[in-house]
């Protein structure tokens, strides 16, 4: 009767063993369908939702980190056509994008909402390496603007020089020209300014489509395939990111939109991000990527197109200026060579997004975009009567970067990492709790069952 029990005991062990295990199994779908759904609900762009309040306005503080170029041998240049010597000064660092999204307003009948983004910059003493009032001699702006008011004689009357000492602050916002009558700045305007209108998909009814941009505000390029404007603004994508697909996004920087693709996985203050980078194609000629066709514009700069490495966005600016990646990464090699003193390095030069798989979020970021002009021979203004061939020379180059700080990682990990790993936790124990209870209640039983045997 006692060994009857036993046996009865171990099967209702080996039952509830299997019971307890199945249950584990089956969580692992109705766990994943859970957090897919709480994710999917917090990434939608409307009040109330995780993704909302870091849409209205930036969590962690980003920044704009200047390197100017200082031209050493400017006599030179002009009077024996030599190459330009440039030594790099900086970072001069601001801090931008601190101001919430303007005029935002939502368009339910096509889940989209539309807004202003104001441009705003703060000077960061405790982050650069000197003040605004640092001067550096660079490339007279008023020289290179092609849509000068004035004429070619008047600006070879006025012994125009082709360099000029310049402050940081002038040459970054802005300054009053004596000749042109009017201010300069590779940024002016931008304190005070709107980018925009935006219009972007909040993912209410696809969440694959979250924070995809709809439509901004002009086209530059006078093409269909160029003006397109595919992906987010970089800062989030939709969520459940499959490493293997490129992600897309918009930069206003250079009115155009580029992908970038996975590198590596990386840890982030305890967080799983997958790192993605702008390819060596994206700024490729278009003998080589011919999806660039449309950007190229200036066939005498780009040498009927071969040029790689430049982009010319001169419309959209209303000066000759060309964006490139950092010290020319992934440009031509005569770039580079044209000038003395550029080094370029994919470590402190490309562009990359760190970012979070499952919700989608960028966790950390490095925008990093050179503006240069071009100078070239002329034979009415004086100073350019020796210079030899067109030179496009680097200016300034940026990083805007921002990275998520200990709080934010910390409430990052609490709200959803520790959520998802309790519910792996809880799945994984009851898997192992009813194998165990299986597989040790099926050896007793076996061992029961053979001693019974032998009694008889």
């Amino acid at each position: 009767m006692g060994c009857c029990n036993k046996l009865c005991g171990l099967k209702a062990g080996i039952g509830a063993g299997i019971a307890v295990a199945v249950l584990g199994i089956i969580l692992i779908p109705v766990g994943n369908n859970i957090i897919r759904e709480t994710v999917t609900k917090e990434s939608v762009i409307e009040p109330g939702t995780t993704a909302w309040d870091n849409w209205v306005s930036a969590d962690a503080p980003v920044y704009r980190q200047f390197w100017l170029f200082d031209v050493q041998n400017p006599q030179d240049v002009v009077e024996n056509g030599s190459k330009p010597k440039l030594v790099e000064k900086g970072p001069y660092t601001y801090k931008t994008r601190y101001l919430p999204k303007e005029n935002i307003t939502a368009n339910p009948e096509d889940y989209t909402i539309s807004f202003l983004l104001p441009a705003g910059a703060i000077f960061e003493p405790s982050m650069s390496v000197g003040s605004e009032e640092d001067s550096v001699t660079s490339l007279n702006l008023a020289v290179a603007v092609r849509h000068s008011p004035l004429s070619h004689v008047t600006l070879s009357l006025n012994n125009v020089s082709l360099f000029q000492r310049r402050t940081v602050r002038e040459i970054l916002w802005g300054y009053k020209d004596p000749i042109l009558k009017g201010t300069l700045g590779l940024f002016f305007p931008y304190n005070g300014t709107y980018d925009g209108p935006y219009s972007v998909f909040t993912g209410k009814d696809d969440i694959s489509k979250v924070s995809i941009i709809d439509s901004w505000k002009v086209s530059f390029w006078n093409n269909t395939y160029c003006d397109m404007i595919n992906g987010t603004d970089g800062s989030s994508f939709s969520p459940f990111l499959d490493k293997k697909k490129p992600l897309y996004f918009f930069s206003p920087d250079i009115s155009r939109s580029v992908s970038a693709e996975y590198e590596r996985s990386l840890d982030l203050k305890g967080i799983e991000v997958y790192r993605f980078k702008l390819p060596p194609l994206t700024l490729a000629s278009p003998a080589v990527n011919p999806d660039n066709h449309c950007f190229c514009t200036d066939y005498v700069v780009t040498k009927n197109c071969t040029l790689a490495g430049v982009l010319d966005i001169s419309s959209s600016r209303g000066q000759p200026v060309y964006i490139s990646l950092p010290h020319f990464l992934h440009g031509s090699p005569y770039l580079v060579e044209d000038v003395e003193g550029l080094g370029p390095s994919e470590e402190h030069h490309a562009t990359f997004l760190d970012v979070e798989p499952t919700t989608g979020f960028s966790l950390r970021f490095a925008k990093r975009l050179q503006v240069n002009m071009m100078y070239g021979p002329s034979k009415i203004i004086t100073v350019l009567k020796k210079v030899k061939d067109y030179t496009i020379l680097p200016i300034v180059w940026l990083n805007e970067t921002a990275s998520l700080d200990d709080e934010t990682a910390d409430r990052f990990k609490k709200e959803l990492l520790s959520r998802v790993d309790m519910l792996e936790t809880v799945q994984f124990t009851l898997i192992g709790l009813g194998s165990a209870a299986l597989v040790l209640c099926t050896v007793a039983h076996c061992l029961v069952s053979r001693n019974n045997n032998k009694l008889v």
